[in-house]
């Protein structure tokens, strides 16, 4: 018995008790029953009104929880694009329970009002009957949306290695960037809209504006923050100022420079929308805010999910671009 014991308390200590091949995880059981219940919920009981898309949507849901259990069957040691799943259950299972307070509230038994808060079927119909428009405001968007962000960040990048790097740069642009730079993008709207000829110039130069600033900051806080040491070592090997610039400054502010690319998002996504709003003929923000003035609750609250996720995605994407830009200073930098 001791012998056993001691061996539990080794595969304890190890992490190497496993359940067994033919039991699922607890926690893609307990997701899986969540949202098969959810499913059973929007298509159970009747709604107080002719939503569209009911059955079809406790379709999606029950298919989403077969998915949950069926990736609760794989090992830890499994590859495959569903075994990522299994660390998502927690929320799936908060998001289940989210929808289907949301669904009860709506559909179900009318406690919000319509057309204020439409229930998810009509989320639904929205993107199956409105994806064309949708789609076409999303390529607006992202197109100036990539405009002013690249403008942006090239200038500020530009003007903050040059600020860091050259004392006579600094002496210069150092004061009218203090006095210009905390000026939130959207106070030059009235003047921007006057200045450039067209509503899209003017919105590219408004994320451009909203972009430069914090990636200019950074970049130059990274540039002037480069131990002086590894100049030293670099000259000592005979390098030039060019290489000095390009081979040691720039590298090492590689993490201060992505920091503000990430600011630069966030402020660049907001800048965009409100000038979509306001000026821009076409785009999510202006998709907004027509739905808002037909009072299509529905497309409203669509377009909210879609800008939320273009930005997650954004994101997502340039902290790809992060890592693997800087995978060689992983033990140098907290990721």
């Amino acid at each position: 018995m001791s012998e056993i014991a001691s061996d539990i308390a080794l595969a304890r200590t190890e992490g190497a008790i496993r359940r067994p091949a033919f039991l699922p995880a607890p926690a893609s059981v307990a997701a899986a029953a969540a949202w098969i219940g959810l499913s059973a919920l929007v298509a159970l009981p009747p709604d107080l009104g002719d939503f569209g898309f009911t059955r079809e949507l406790a379709i999606g849901f029950a298919g989403l929880g077969a998915l949950v259990l069926a990736a609760g069957f794989l090992r830890p040691g499994e590859a495959g694009p569903v075994r990522r799943i299994q660390g998502w259950s927690p929320w799936l299972i908060v998001l289940a329970g989210l929808l289907g307070l949301w669904e009860v509230a709506t559909a179900k038994r009318g406690w919000l009002p319509m057309p204020f808060f439409p229930p998810p079927q009509s989320i639904v119909e929205v993107f199956v009957e409105d994806y064309a428009r949708l789609a076409d405001s999303v390529w607006h968007s992202l197109r100036l949306l990539a405009g002013g962000y690249a403008l942006g960040a090239l200038a500020g990048f530009t003007l903050g290695v040059a600020i860091g790097w050259s004392r006579g740069v600094g002496y210069w642009v150092h004061p009218v960037l203090r006095f210009v730079g905390p000026l939130p993008a959207t106070a030059w709207l009235p003047l921007a809209f006057f200045v450039f000829p067209s509503s899209g110039a003017a919105s590219t130069f408004l994320v451009a504006l909203a972009t430069g600033f914090p990636v200019t900051v950074l970049t130059w806080s990274g540039i002037a923050g480069v131990n002086k040491a590894y100049y030293d070592v670099a000259r000592t090997l005979g390098a030039r100022e060019d290489f000095l610039i390009l081979k040691v400054a720039i590298p090492a502010a590689l993490p201060h420079v992505f920091v503000g690319l990430f600011m630069g998002l966030g402020s660049s996504f907001a800048v965009l929308v409100v000038a979509e709003m306001l000026g821009v003929k076409a785009g999510l923000g202006w998709y907004l805010q027509w739905a808002q003035g037909w009072a299509a609750y529905a497309n409203m609250y669509a377009a909210l999910a879609v800008m939320a996720l273009a930005c997650s995605g954004l994101i997502t994407l340039l902290f790809r671009v992060r890592d693997r830009l800087l995978s060689w200073q992983k033990g140098l930098v907290q990721w």
